[in-house]
């Protein structure tokens, strides 16, 4: 697909029965102020400058910013023709005032009723991939995906997906209705999926759409900038010896983008596309001037032997500290 700026976006199908997409999703959560404050202006012409360039995916949850964020999406794609975006929305984030999040639910009655929402919020008569945000461990997930299954008959969903899950529940939920695809965090510094989940999903036919490609910032930022804020306070690869370790590792990266005419962010986000067909990297952008970076990193084809180079600077279980804190990893029925 071109789209005049004369960068052609190539497309990728998610698993054998979800939709074919441009090889670049546009991942929303960052322009409802999960990491620094938001720019509702700015944040819609960047929906609109990623459409306008060729994107398709755009990925929201309805717990981002308590509703804000799809309703600055239904805002933003308001004029825009329905079949020229592809949602993915995550639900059953359960949150209080504070902003902390309390558990996920799962609840057949309680997909029923956060569909109905979501849909009012963005304005659209269907979402085109509908998934669990995580795994509610008091409620079977054949009883999830049967209820969101349901709303596939009635019209109101057109693919299932699932979140941050291991291989046995993926295996259950597949049981019940075709999966599109898994949405799971995947970078060079976050590669536990290669262990048995990537497999799995593969065996059954389920893509893979990859977030944190760039490690809520940790690749691509340097000591002052993963130290100038509070925000990744709390998060253990952002913490101390920690920190030095893993800006250390994707130092080793520098020389290899540098080659290419590349930054190591792009590098970093062409290394994940290259990781398969069935692997779609999700860049988070809350600016027009990230849109252009992420679309021309996906079109660098990596050989071999980068491939292999990149393997040895950065090796698979080489990063510092877990991808979330303690409490939020307790929640991740990917890492059982």
């Amino acid at each position: 697909m071109d789209h005049g700026g004369g960068m052609t976006i190539t497309t990728k199908k998610l698993g054998r029965t979800g939709p074919t997409v441009a090889a670049v999703g546009l991942g929303a959560m960052g322009m409802s102020g999960a990491y620094g404050t938001p720019d509702d202006d700015e944040s819609i012409r960047t929906v609109h400058a990623a459409l306008d360039s060729g994107v398709t995916l755009i990925d929201t949850g309805d717990f981002y910013g308590f509703g804000h964020n799809e309703m600055l999406l239904g805002r933003a794609l308001r004029d825009r023709a329905r079949d020229e975006y592809v949602l993915s929305v995550k639900f059953g984030g359960m949150r209080e005032p504070g902003g902390g999040f309390t558990g996920f639910d799962g609840r057949p009655a309680a997909v029923a009723n956060s569909l109905g929402y979501t849909l009012t919020r963005l304005g659209v008569d269907h979402v085109d991939i509908y998934r669990p945000g995580r795994l509610d461990p008091d409620v079977p997930i054949e009883e999830t995906v049967g209820a969101i299954a349901a709303q596939v008959q009635r019209g109101y969903v057109r693919h299932i997906g699932l979140s941050e899950v291991g291989s046995e529940t993926i295996r259950r939920a597949a049981a019940v209705h075709p999966i599109s695809d898994l949405q799971i965090e995947y970078s060079l510094l976050s590669r536990d999926i290669e262990h048995d989940i990537l497999d799995t999903c593969r065996e059954l036919g389920i893509g893979v759409t990859a977030y944190g490609v760039l490690s809520r910032g940790l690749i691509g930022s340097s000591k002052q900038q993963s130290g100038a804020d509070d925000l990744h306070a709390a998060w253990p690869r952002f913490q101390g010896e920690n920190l030095d370790h893993n800006l250390d590792l994707i130092a080793r990266l520098h020389p290899i983008a540098a080659r290419r005419g590349i930054s190591v962010a792009q590098l970093a986000i062409a290394w994940v596309a290259a990781q398969g067909n069935d692997v779609l990297p999700l860049v988070g952008m809350k600016q027009v001037s990230r849109v252009q970076p992420a679309i021309k990193a996906v079109a660098v084809t990596l050989s071999a032997q980068e491939l292999a180079e990149i393997d040895s600077a950065v090796p698979a279980d080489a990063v510092a500290g877990t991808r979330y804190p303690e409490a939020l990893m307790s929640n991740l029925d990917s890492e059982r």
